[in-house]
């Protein structure tokens, strides 16, 4: 049993208040109970969680889900926040960091519906609801016939949705339902050669203020390296696309012993770039055993989409 002498007593969680969120942070905290340390949480509502008219590609990004947790950080409020990885902008603000990344849950998506057992046996025309860009490129890929229509809220809430029959099927990810043991609900789940990932889909990053040692050294027996290194490199397929939740951007690798195959793909909504299906897809290979490889091999991937035809979007802050 670890002492927490070295520690503050007790560490702050700041937390997003939705049951997944919740979910995420109450995990960290029994891990860190386990090892002695004090433990208290602090739930906070971000603007990604207040705006649900709008896609977040038109509202700012998926830092909003992100930086009233951060200011709290700031102000030493609390002392580290837990994040889906997918949901962390790709740059963080100076002065923070991912002091951890943990084991991943099943990176894939799922499909949900109450009438349909898999995409495949949509009818002409069904409605599938998902508001992320990379979704829509890929399911327009494979079924050029249906309407995907904006779905925003959080599990609960979309959940509710498709019960109320406002679509014949929704796309989730696996490793939300799961968590939250909703795994009844996924009909089938999407291999990545059907719909690849989201860089860091299923992860969970830990970010902290960079002048906290003491939070880092607490944390670290919490990483998983082979999980860190790999969507390490899937962030670096993001950001040296400039990607965020505006673009249609999927980026996925899987170990094979000390070699990292990586997977990404590009799609064009607006139909002006040739490729499979409206798609340009990339994949390389390379051994990745440090952080400085495996952002090398993203920078390759990613080097590979732009000179395949896929554009980069103007660097901005997600």
């Amino acid at each position: 049993m670890n002492s927490p002498s070295s520690t503050p007593s007790p560490i702050v969680i700041a937390t997003r208040e939705s049951q997944l969120a919740m979910w995420q942070a109450e995990h960290v905290q029994a891990i860190l109970r386990s090892r002695g340390h004090t433990v208290e949480l602090l739930g906070m509502t971000t603007k990604g969680d207040q705006i649900l008219d709008r896609a977040l590609s038109k509202v700012g990004g998926k830092g909003l889900f992100v930086k009233e947790l951060e200011v709290a950080l700031e102000e030493g409020r609390a002392d580290l926040a837990v994040h889906s990885l997918k949901d962390v902008p790709m740059e963080l603000p100076q002065g923070f960091v991912l002091a951890c990344v943990m084991t991943r849950e099943d990176p894939r998506d799922a499909f949900v519906s109450n009438k349909y057992a898999s995409l495949t046996e949509l009818p002409q025309g069904a409605v599938v609801g998902t508001s992320s860009l990379r979704r829509q490129a890929l399911l327009q890929a494979l079924r050029p016939d249906l309407k995907i229509e904006p779905l925003r809220g959080n599990v609960n809430t979309r959940l509710r949705k498709l019960d109320e029959g406002q679509y014949d099927a929704i796309v989730l990810a696996a490793a939300g339902l799961m968590r939250l043991e909703m795994s009844d609900r996924i009909r089938a789940k999407f291999e990545p050669a059907q719909m690849l990932p989201a860089a860091g889909q299923g992860a969970l990053g830990i970010e902290v203020r960079a002048d906290r040692q003491d939070i880092i050294d607490a944390l670290a027996p919490l990483a998983h390296m082979p999980t860190w290194l790999t969507v390490t490199a899937e962030r670096a397929v993001s950001r040296c696309m400039g990607g965020s939740c505006s673009m249609p951007l999927a980026a996925f690798g899987r170990f094979e012993g000390d070699t990292l195959h990586m997977q990404a793909a590009w799609g064009d909504l607006e139909g002006q770039k040739q490729g499979q299906n409206g798609l340009i897809s990339v994949q390389a290979s390379a051994e990745v055993k440090d952080f400085a490889s495996a952002n090398s091999l993203g920078e390759q991937l990613a080097a590979r989409l732009q000179a395949a035809g896929a554009v980069p979007a103007s660097p901005k802050q997600d």
